[in-house]
């Protein structure tokens, strides 16, 4: 069970204010953390994701998955950009990891996702923040390396 630090704690005027944080010492824990969120998603919802690469994002977006009813295997669409899965409402995965200018995500239609009454969640959101609704739900995710501690994720979860 991940462990819940203070609620109220604001990260700064522009990301908004902190709903959750947490400490996940395991995969489990954060997947685990992703399936509690998903209780509190609604159609129309936009999840950005920020985070290194290795810092859990896709581990957590399979927790959120799985929260919201998705039964097939959940993958990071890297090369596609898309998945698409249904589940109680329709879940949209992005991963922008790869593409070259933000002007991508119109010429691919990907933007039109972000109006739906789906919910999308938003793999390497930094690359196209400018042109993400400005309601959505940001969560940070930082890896913390300490001596003998394989895994420790501190997750962020700010309301907009």
């Amino acid at each position: 069970m991940p462990h819940f630090w203070d609620n109220n704690t604001p990260i700064n005027a522009d990301r908004g204010n902190v709903v959750k944080r947490l400490i996940s010492n395991s995969p489990e824990e954060t997947r685990y953390a992703g399936e509690e969120l998903a209780s509190t998603l609604l159609p129309g919802d936009i999840v950005a994701i920020f985070g290194s690469l290795g810092s859990g994002k896709t581990v957590l977006i399979k927790g959120i998955s799985r929260g919201l009813g998705v039964v097939e295997k959940v993958t990071s669409p890297t090369f596609t950009l898309i998945h698409e899965y249904i589940g109680r409402v329709p879940v949209y995965h992005f991963d922008f990891c790869r593409i070259e200018s933000p002007e991508e995500i119109f010429e691919l239609g990907c933007d039109e996702y972000f109006y739906r009454e789906g919910i999308c969640l938003v793999e390497w959101p930094d690359r196209i923040v400018e042109y993400l609704p400005k309601k959505r739900i940001d969560i940070y995710l930082r890896i913390h390396f300490n001596k003998g501690l394989k895994y420790k994720r501190e997750i962020l979860i700010c309301k907009l």
